[in-house]
């Protein structure tokens, strides 16, 4: 069985196009629930469906699978919940990490979310000095939650 190890954080305002441009990601949510996700994704030229179940602290169950990216296009506009989650993702080596930095568009304009994934729930961090607060234990900043109750609409 896969497992995703994650923690998620918020970042401090920073340029993260000076990284470089970034990949794009749109990606959309068949089924979101407490027990599992099923979402579609496009990740620059590919397409991936994944599977994830319930978060038991910063783990849970995953299964990802590559789909030929016209038919994930044709899911995301005819099938998925909408609006679509929209980010630009840049990856950021870190202390022996890499750090996964995405930067929302569309509905979550404004929030940026880093994530780090780890091989062991217990492994130890160094965090880099953008980093701002801790967030995985808060459901509000899941992606399947971001798509039905966007960042633009905390406020």
């Amino acid at each position: 069985m896969a497992k995703e190890i994650e923690r998620k954080f918020l970042t401090r305002p920073r340029k993260w196009s000076d990284l470089g441009a970034g990949l794009v990601i749109r990606q959309g949510y068949l089924s979101a629930s407490a027990h599992c996700s099923v979402r579609v994704r496009t990740y620059g030229d590919r397409a991936f469906v994944t599977i994830k179940g319930a978060t038991s602290g910063i783990t849970r169950d995953e299964y990802e699978y590559e789909i030929p990216l016209r038919d994930a296009n044709e899911i995301l506009s005819n099938l998925c919940a909408h609006p679509p989650i929209e980010k630009t993702r840049y990856r950021i080596l870190f202390k022996g990490h890499t750090w996964e930095v995405d930067e929302f568009g569309g509905a979550n304009r404004g929030l940026t979310v880093a994530e780090v994934e780890l091989k062991d729930a217990s492994e130890q961090v160094e965090l880099p000095d953008w980093i701002d607060r801790e967030v995985s234990g808060d459901p509000r900043y899941f992606n399947s939650n971001l798509s039905s109750k966007p960042f633009s609409s905390w406020k």
